[in-house]
């Protein structure tokens, strides 16, 4: 079968479209990759906030997609809204890498190693929240570009450090200055992290049939979770919204599932945070993530929410 991936043009997108690929070709597909440039990509000097971030990655290559050019997406599983919009359907999540965030610095061995009054750059409201909340004495600059440019940026000394997400820096072999990776319990990663995305049309069942090979029961469980989080607390990328999920195992060895999500301000650095486990048995993913969200605010997260809405608009 002769496949057509639409991408973005990014370092990082071409590198998972060409990883996804090399994996359907093992398959005996044939593959072809068009490359699409997004609304992300052409607003790079304007700040995610003010540009309004649904769909911002996304937009135009679903258009190929619904339009027949391409018969497959792969974007970055957390640029993808949580709703996805008519014919389009998530057909498969490949297996998950490292889903934390990473303190990246030439200079500085970890966070808390950091001077006071250090600068540290993100383009994330999430990052920018938490940072805020655990060192509240740093100096946090806007910045924006691919990983190499922000990593340029590092180099010349525009900033002391960077947060950056790990699997961003692995995929590209880009690890050099890669000092810390922070922990969810500490520092929540955005909802689906780490994990790539593949999307069809829903009715385009040979193509849904091609890929279904891909999808990784596990991370598929997580990211499900992590975005019916997200959903129900009516997040996008933009607002500062942590939720991770993971399986993790007892001393029994019994599978359970745990959730880490989190709710911050970028203003005040006010964080309300949830942490709940649960046996696999019968679990639900979406149920899982509703119970977390809910979690959320029965602590107060409410009110955070709101002010954050109003920031992102």
């Amino acid at each position: 079968m002769n496949l057509r991936i639409g991408s973005r043009g990014s370092q990082l997108a071409v590198w998972q479209a060409n990883h996804i690929a090399a994996l359907l070709r093992e398959q005996g597909h044939s593959v072809e990759i068009e490359i699409i440039k997004t609304t992300g990509d052409r607003l790079q000097e304007v700040t995610f906030a003010q540009v309004g971030s649904k769909g911002m990655f996304t937009k135009e290559i679903e258009e190929a997609l619904a339009d027949g050019r391409v018969d497959l997406a792969v974007h970055s599983l957390k640029d993808l809204p949580t709703e996805l919009p008519e014919p389009f359907t998530l057909a498969a999540t490949p297996s998950r890498i490292d889903p934390r965030d990473a303190f990246v610095s030439i200079k500085h061995a970890n966070l808390t190693a950091l001077p006071q009054g250090a600068r540290v750059g993100t383009s994330s409201q999430r990052r920018r929240a938490q940072l805020k909340a655990l060192r509240p004495d740093v100096e946090i600059v806007e910045f924006r570009g691919n990983v190499d440019t922000r990593l340029r940026k590092l180099a010349e000394g525009q900033v002391d450090a960077i947060l950056l997400a790990a699997a961003g820096l692995e995929r590209l072999g880009k690890t050099d200055w890669l000092r810390e990776r922070l922990d969810p319990k500490d520092f929540c990663p955005a909802a689906g992290q780490g994990a790539l995305a593949i999307e069809t049309r829903q009715d385009d069942t040979a193509t849904l049939a091609a890929v279904a090979f891909l999808d990784h029961a596990d991370t598929r469980f997580a990211v499900e979770a992590e975005r019916a989080a997200l959903a129900a607390l009516g997040g996008g990328c933009q607002v500062p919204i942590g939720v991770h999920c993971r399986l993790k195992f007892t001393q029994h060895h019994k599978p359970q599932d745990e959730i880490f999500a989190v709710v911050a301000s970028p203003e005040t650095g006010k964080v309300v945070r949830i942490h709940y486990h649960a046996d696999r048995d019968h679990n639900n993913p979406a149920a899982f993530g509703r119970h977390a969200a809910k979690m959320l605010l029965d602590a107060g997260a409410g009110p955070l929410l709101v002010a954050a809405s109003g920031v992102a608009q």
